[in-house]
């Protein structure tokens, strides 16, 4: 991936909060990004349920009927959107990925995007959590090399549910900003900025969520880092 084996020493050398920064920091390569983001559904959540509701299919991707929410898919699939500079993402074709990079460079992307799917979530399955979806972008490097780049397989980037919790028909508890945002659509906000603020025991119970994440899939605790 995007990762050097830099430290944030080699390239700022000394700094009165070198340890803080090294702490909080990682040194990546410089990519060109691709204009989208590579989504790969496992269940039928999030935007995808909006867009099976209207359409009984995902980004033209034709799915079966009477579908409930957060039910597993019969397999995989790769739905990308483009990366809106301002306002919301829009889930895209494939073909339209492909007349946006290249066939070549779209089935690779989408290639790449379901293996990496396939593994995580098996991973993640077998230390109790289901990976409903996650997502993921890509860069070209000085070669043209395809390198996915920023994060990965975290609860900001897929939509973790705890296994034993699991049921369709609901958007089940989740690891991940879900719970977030389940908050904000009790409120009356138009989802314009500036958002509310979030009560102390919203965040205290999305930050214990993320722990208990990142503890079950390392299995180590998390104080190991701190």
């Amino acid at each position: 991936n995007h990762l050097t084996e830099l430290r944030a020493a080699d390239v700022i050398g000394e700094h009165p909060q070198l340890d803080l920064i090294e702490k909080r920091s990682v040194v990546v390569q410089n990519l060109k990004p691709l204009p989208f983001e590579a989504i790969v559904r496992g269940y039928l959540a999030g935007s995808g349920w909006k867009d099976y509701q209207s359409t009984q299919g995902i980004c033209g991707i034709r799915l079966p009927p009477r579908l409930e929410q957060a039910t597993r898919l019969p397999e995989p699939i790769f739905t990308p959107s483009t990366k809106a500079a301002a306002g919301h993402d829009e889930n895209i074709a494939m073909s339209e990925l492909e007349h946006l990079i290249g066939r070549e460079l779209a089935h690779k992307v989408k290639d790449v995007s379901q293996r990496l799917y396939a593994f995580a979530a098996q991973y993640a399955r077998e230390r109790g959590i289901i990976i409903a979806d996650t997502k993921f972008e890509f860069g070209l490097n000085k070669s043209g090399e395809l390198i996915v780049m920023d994060e990965i397989f975290t609860p900001d980037s897929s939509r973790f549910w705890p296994i034993d919790d699991y049921r369709t028909g609901i958007s089940p508890p989740s690891f991940d900003k879900q719970f977030v945002r389940d908050y904000l659509e009790t409120l009356d906000w138009n989802k314009e900025p500036p958002p509310p603020p979030l009560p102390d025991e919203i965040i205290e119970h999305t930050r214990n969520r993320y722990i208990e994440a990142y503890e079950r899939l390392t299995e180590r605790p998390i104080g190991d880092i701190l």
